[in-house]
């Protein structure tokens, strides 16, 4: 296919001084487009479990003491839904993702990127088949540990294929498709569970049912898109990569990014034991900030607004329909945002977006925690004007949230491990992710309920810990080569130098680590 523009990236080397020659060519533009899918499957599971779990023909089937405390028992306005067996069903999801990404991790390796993308749609149309038909609390949690192996091999598969894919300058670009397909997925759950509410008593199974929607969407367009590169390379099917290289880059004149793919590889193949060679001294600044900006994702609180919207509009008083109604606002300001987040990555970079979306966000949470400590109370219902602030302050939240810390969670860690580690190490940083969204999913509700409006203040008190960590400890990787980050990103940052010996991307140190 034909290109719509023709940049040179700058690469293919310590010095920068090699351009990586290619058009941004529509083939790389489906090819990404499909992939992202991933994104739009785990979305659509992140909106749909928050309304489901607040119907209640839902609720009286699997949960009939949520039910009652709902509308029978005087509780207070907090504690409503707290219920470990609740919060299990969306939680177990991330759980078993958490040992599906090191699956995950050896598939990609083995199978290549598109092979494990496939493999996730079909745990997950799995997953879709048993929750839509459950009749009891196992089939619905089983169901859902299938859900999580999908999301666990996806979320391991999709950002690595598409950082792999994109040309350096529109890498970041590229790889935040998989984030807006993510909140676009959330939105389609919104707006479903919206409709699905008021069809009785079936209106649940129908929104769960829906999530094969996008699976299927993945598993046949998978068939469509090619393998990366890097994977055919690293596979040792070298002249298969570089006629992809070529094909993706709309140019012939690929060898200097070729010969760097193949150097990179050759440097993989060295390692016997990647997970093993994590341990080094010299991976430690990709792995800690792999794990780091995936820990602070998920302490934004973030999810834990996504996960239990409704619930949480529910217990500020709006009725079921306006508390569902204001979910699927939110999740409008979600998609638009990650939109900002596709448009100025690659031109601002991404500590600034991360640094900016900091002070907003604990903005929005100090105001949001300030107004239910004030105004609500265990038995009674905020003022209209209050209640509409408190969205309004949500969507603030969100929409710092959506075009920083969200993405950019994903695309960070893809881009900054070198090869020899890339999958392993990822596989830390998803299970990492998918570890501490468990937590949050499981906890929420129980600390709403003890905390109250002082779980705002939580989350809040995580944002400066994180804002600061990325003013101190997090570098700038826009424009730079994923295979050139050690010479060109490490071994410069003032405080992670340290780490990264002269000759720690050298075969002799690779040989020296495998041995350990």
């Amino acid at each position: 296919m034909g290109g719509f523009a023709m940049p040179t990236s700058t690469g293919g080397g310590a010095d920068g001084d090699v351009e990586f020659e290619g058009k941004i060519t529509w083939y790389v533009v489906l090819c990404a487009i499909i992939a992202a899918t991933g994104g739009l499957m785990f979305g659509y599971d992140i909106g749909i479990s928050g309304g489901v779990t607040a119907m209640d023909d839902f609720l009286k089937k699997f949960f009939h003491i949520v039910y009652v405390r709902k509308h029978e028992v005087k509780e207070s306005n907090y504690c409503k839904y707290d219920n470990q067996g609740l919060q299990l069903f969306t939680s177990s999801l991330y759980l078993a993702a958490i040992i599906a990404s090191f699956f995950a991790s050896k598939a990609c390796t083995k199978y290549g990127r598109k092979r494990t993308m496939q493999a996730a749609s079909l745990f997950f149309l799995t997953g879709v088949v048993l929750d839509c038909a459950a009749m009891n609390l196992p089939m619905l949690i089983i169901g859902r540990i299938f859900l999580g192996f999908g999301v666990g091999f996806a979320n391991q598969a999709v950002p690595l294929f598409l950082s792999e894919i994109a040309p350096v300058r529109i890498r970041g670009a590229l790889n935040i498709l998989f984030q807006l397909q993510v909140t676009i997925g959330i939105f389609i759950a919104n707006i479903v569970n919206y409709f699905t509410s008021n069809l009785h008593p079936w209106g649940w199974r129908l929104s769960l049912g829906l999530a094969g929607i996008p699976a299927s969407i993945l598993c046949l367009g998978s068939l469509l898109i090619t393998e990366t590169p890097t994977s055919l390379i690293e596979r040792k099917k070298q002249d298969e990569g570089l006629q992809v290289l070529k094909k993706i880059r709309g140019t012939n004149n690929v060898n200097a990014e070729f010969q760097e793919l193949v150097r990179a590889s050759e440097i993989a193949w060295q390692v016997k034991h990647p997970f093993r060679n994590l341990r080094k001294r010299n991976s430690r600044p990709q792995l800690i900030i792999g794990i780091m900006i995936q820990v602070y994702q998920q302490f934004t609180g973030i999810n834990a607004i996504m996960f239990y919207s409704p619930v949480l509009f529910q217990t500020m008083g709006f009725r079921n329909d306006a508390s569902l109604l204001s979910a699927v606002i939110t999740g409008l300001v979600n998609v638009f945002s990650t939109i900002v987040s596709i448009v100025l990555v690659d031109r601002v970079g991404r500590r600034k977006l991360l640094l900016q979306a900091a002070v907003q966000m604990l903005i929005a949470q100090t105001i949001i925690g300030g107004i239910l400590a004030a105004k609500l109370h265990d038995n009674n219902s905020l003022d209209k004007g209050l209640a509409i602030a408190v969205v309004v302050f949500v969507c603030v939240f969100v929409a710092g949230f959506a075009w920083s810390w969200g993405p950019l969670g994903w695309l960070i860690p893809s881009e900054t491990f070198p090869l020899e580690t890339r999958t392993a190490g990822y596989a830390f940083a998803v299970s990492s992710n998918m570890l501490f969204t468990f937590l949050i999913a499981q906890a929420f509700l129980s600390m709403l309920c003890h905390m109250k409006a002082g779980i705002f203040f939580f989350f809040a008190a995580w944002i400066v810990i994180m804002g600061l960590s990325a003013a101190f400890l997090l570098p700038e990787t826009k424009g730079i080569p994923i295979d050139e980050m050690t010479e060109r990103v490490w071994k410069k940052h003032p405080y992670w130098k340290r780490f990264v010996d002269d000759d720690g991307h050298e075969l002799a140190e690779v040989e020296k680590g495998t041995q350990g």
